[in-house]
């Protein structure tokens, strides 16, 4: 177990998942104080999809040159630099060159710390690395919600907090840079072009795409359709917490399940099946909401279980700089999913009313189950 270069992995999702969780409120409450409307406010925040898929094809290369270490910590002093840039300039329009260099640099952390961790996790016990890895960047996302809740937006103190944590998270790197992997040579697989990878390992790259629409899609809608089914708006953001609960809690026994299974693709299919059939359930079942609100918990878990294991499927069938690449494929279809899952929903929910919420996400893991059982019909995974 190499534990600085799973420390300085984990330093930097924590801070990725902290910095979105932060920013993402924090931002769009400014810009409201400041009379922008909604339509301008979501402009600027697309922005950091655009930026995120942009960025993905750059960090190899960018690795590549100076090295994975190296290259996380310049992203880290960009993205310390963006916040300042947030808090001293008023511009909106410089608000847009400001949030595409924040997310370009999480999305090259995001991808170079995956490359890391899966690199450096034992393969024996590489699901519950990523396990532990998936938990801290939830934990993350949780974090920095409630540090806006507690900071609110009225002076500096919100973006110092912002700006100490993301360079607290450059320590580890450092201590760690003589672990950095190496990622120079083309690879078996050709190298460079990473969206080639998207296809040499669908069962893991299809399975984060799904997770990013079904996260994102329905921690968006989620409080519509709470509302048109009869929730109160407490109500409906205590199971959006349910959800978030069981990502936290139960990744460690995922990975550490997946790390006991001949073929991780299995385990993949049946977090699907799950996922689907919870939202099958949902309509017979809201208006039960302690009944629903456990089966979130579970849902919740399960479902994000396609990101973790779907990493560690990823890491076990690739190495070097295919690894590297296949990472940023991972993460340019986690960026797609984020992009279609919000319209796939509420376009369900227009033509089908509020069960057209469950409706669109069962069929992205109906979709899924398809993909996975036509790969299981394929040659066995490597462990």
């Amino acid at each position: 177990m190499r534990w600085l270069s799973i420390a300085a992995a984990i330093a930097a999702i924590s801070v990725v998942g902290i910095a979105i969780g932060l920013g993402v409120p924090l931002l769009s409450v400014i810009l409201e104080q400041r009379g922008h409307s909604a339509t301008m406010i979501g402009l600027n925040t697309a922005i950091a999809g655009i930026a995120s898929i942009a960025a993905a094809p750059l960090a190899i290369p960018l690795a590549s040159r100076l090295g994975v270490a190296a290259t996380m910590l310049v992203m880290i002093a960009c993205g310390g630099a963006a916040f300042a840039g947030f808090y001293f300039i008023e511009s909106f329009w410089l608000w847009i060159p400001l949030r595409a260099v924040l997310h370009i640099s999480l999305t090259v952390l995001f991808i170079l710390s995956e490359f890391w961790i899966t690199s450096s996790a034992p393969p024996a016990r590489r699901g519950m690395v990523l396990g532990v890895y998936a938990t801290c960047l939830s934990l993350g996302f949780a974090i920095g919600p409630w540090l806006f809740a507690q900071l609110g937006s009225a002076s500096f103190m919100p973006f110092g907090v912002a700006i100490a944590l993301i360079a607290a998270s450059a320590i580890p790197i450092a201590a760690a840079i003589r672990q950095s992997p190496d990622i120079s040579g083309p690879g078996h697989h050709g190298g460079g072009n990473i969206f080639r990878y998207i296809f040499l390992v669908p069962t893991a790259t299809a399975a984060v795409l799904v997770f990013g629409a079904v996260e994102t899609g329905g921690f968006a809608l989620f409080p519509i359709y709470g509302t048109r089914v009869g929730y109160s708006e407490s109500d409906a953001a205590l199971l959006l917490t349910m959800i978030g609960l069981g990502n936290v809690l139960l990744q460690v026994p995922l990975g550490f399940l997946s790390d006991r299974m001949r073929d991780r693709r299995i385990l993949l299919a049946a977090c699907a099946a799950i996922g689907l059939a919870g939202m099958i359930a949902l309509p017979f079942i809201r208006d039960d909401w302690y009944l629903t609100a456990a089966m979130f918990f579970i849902w919740g878990g399960v479902v994000a279980g396609l990101y973790t294991i779907g990493l560690a499927h990823l890491g076990s069938q690739l190495s070097g700089r295919d690894l590297a690449s296949a990472n940023a494929a991972f993460v340019l279809c986690y960026g797609i999913g984020m992009l279609v899952g919000p319209q796939a929903i509420g376009l369900g929910m227009d033509v089908m009313g509020a069960d057209g919420f469950a409706h669109a996400l069962a069929i992205f893991f109906g979709l899924y189950i398809l993909v996975a059982l036509g790969r299981l019909g394929r040659r066995p995974a490597r462990t």
